[in-house]
């Protein structure tokens, strides 16, 4: 009876110590009002081969996206470190050495006894920690969870990578039509410069019509020069998103479809949040990674609590000739088994107890942020959505009229009914409103970038990470 019960109690202390992380909290989430979104390409949308091209050459060569590789290695090459405490270690150990006895005190050393001895040995030597508390086995589990976390931070360099690339190729494309609008502009500016000296000097205008006309064609001059190193910085900043060279970045060549940008036709959202949001985001997944790995340590710093059982045993030979060595008459073994409960230091043990658990309870508060941002992305995103296309209708529509007044403002001027001063306004007018029109064109692309990269998308989050038991 005795011995069945002290089977019991231990069966019930070694259940008591296997771990299983807790599910992460439960927290007020908006309902899902959308279904599931097909988002592992989502940037084909745009209809760009372009773009589908200089995305695939960021994910072959981002050199962020090879650093976060390099720490999934890292994170595997971790969890078999933990492994390894799980086993036991065998060590071979070979010996020799060579002595000279001396003469003690007054005594002599016997007839025929050789002062000079040799000692061989060659064996193994084995250690065990028994793990009856499953101490090792939390922290290999520990360490899957940190391998997660890693593989998780992996896919959201990606997804990072990818909404990057995509943000400065539009950018770089409203860059161009915008430089191309104000060069245009600046044509038609020097032809009225020109024309309005013929005026001066045939005593047709005063000097205040030419000086006025040459002032603005001097300040589109300057907006040429700003949309130009607008345009240079997003060349580079793409060449280094693309994992080029040095001298690439330095001398960048990008490729890109001008038409696009000119396009005001972007592709459409569904909307409202998706219902599997808080799956696809990969910092969500990560967080919770991150959170059961928190779990699982507290457990394993509760685990030296419990004494420590060692068991070791060597195997070997010894000799004093190497002739002899390994004929069988120098075999020596031995077998040891020990037991270690700390008694003083309990109080470290209580510390690093509360050390996890407070850097558990950290993770957590990471996890909740995780969760509020994901959703706030979410909703920014579509805010953007819906504003910058009222933009774009809005802005393209002033276009229009502001054309039509430019025309009307040009013929008034021709008939003498207006001043010059009249045409330069329309034309300032048009032209602030054509780059308003490319901006907000940029902006409702760059709103579907935001709401893809809001809701996790570039990535296969359903066969992205396989939990190893």
């Amino acid at each position: 009876m005795r011995k069945s019960f002290l089977a019991l109690a231990l069966a019930a202390l070694i259940a008591g110590c296997a771990s299983t992380p807790p599910p992460p909290p439960t927290l007020d989430l908006p309902a899902a009002t959308a279904g599931d979104l097909k988002l592992e390409r989502w940037w084909t949308a745009f209809g760009d081969p372009t773009l589908d091209k200089l995305v695939d050459e960021a994910l072959a060569h981002n050199h962020d996206i090879a650093a976060a590789i390099a720490r999934v290695e890292y994170g595997r090459a971790l969890v078999l470190l933990a492994q390894s405490d799980q086993y036991p270690t065998v060590d071979l150990s070979v010996g020799a050495s060579r002595s000279r006895s001396t003469q003690v005190g007054s005594n002599p050393l016997p007839f025929g006894f050789s002062p000079l001895a040799t000692d061989l040995a060659v064996g193994l030597q084995a250690s065990y920690e028994a793990d009856l508390w499953g101490k090792y086995r939390t922290a290999t589990a520990a360490a899957r969870r940190d391998l997660m976390a890693t593989e998780f931070a992996r896919e959201g360099v990606r997804t990072m990578v990818e909404a990057d690339t995509a943000r400065y190729y539009f950018n770089l494309l409203a860059a161009d039509v915008q430089l191309q609008l104000l060069e245009d502009t600046l044509k038609l500016r020097d032809e009225s410069v020109a024309l309005q000296k013929d005026r001066y000097q045939a005593g047709v205008i005063g000097e205040y019509d030419l000086r006025t006309a040459e002032a603005e064609r001097a300040a589109v001059a300057g907006d040429i020069a700003v949309a130009r190193r607008a345009r240079t910085e997003f060349e580079s900043a793409l060449a280094v998103l693309l994992g080029r060279s040095p001298r690439e970045v330095f001398a960048p060549t990008i490729a890109r479809d001008v038409e696009v940008a000119r396009a005001t036709s972007v592709p459409t959202l569904p909307s409202g949040v998706p219902s599997d949001v808080l799956v696809r985001r990969p910092d969500i997944q990560r967080a919770e990674a991150q959170l059961a790995a928190a779990n699982l340590r507290i457990d394993v710093a509760k685990a030296d609590y419990f004494p420590a059982i060692s068991l070791t045993g060597n195997y070997g030979t010894q000799a004093g000739a190497l002739k002899i060595l390994f004929t069988g008459t120098g075999v020596v073994w031995g077998l040891a088994a020990s037991l270690l409960q700390t008694l003083i230091g309990l109080k470290a043990i209580e510390a690093n107890v509360d050390a996890q658990t407070a850097r558990r309870n950290e993770v957590l508060i990471n996890y909740v942020q995780a969760v509020q941002g994901a959703f706030r992305d979410a909703h920014d995103a579509l805010s953007a959505n819906d504003t910058t296309r009222e933009a774009l209708a809005a802005q393209s529509e002033r276009s229009s009229k502001l054309q039509q007044a430019l025309e009307l403002s040009q013929l008034r001027y021709t008939a003498g009914y207006s001043p010059y001063l009249e045409v330069l306004d329309a034309q300032r007018q048009l032209l602030q409103a054509q780059t308003l029109q490319i901006i907000a064109a940029r902006n409702v692309r760059l709103s579907l970038v935001d709401f893809a990269k809001a809701v996790g998308g570039g990535w296969e989050y359903k066969t992205a990470v396989v939990l190893e038991q």
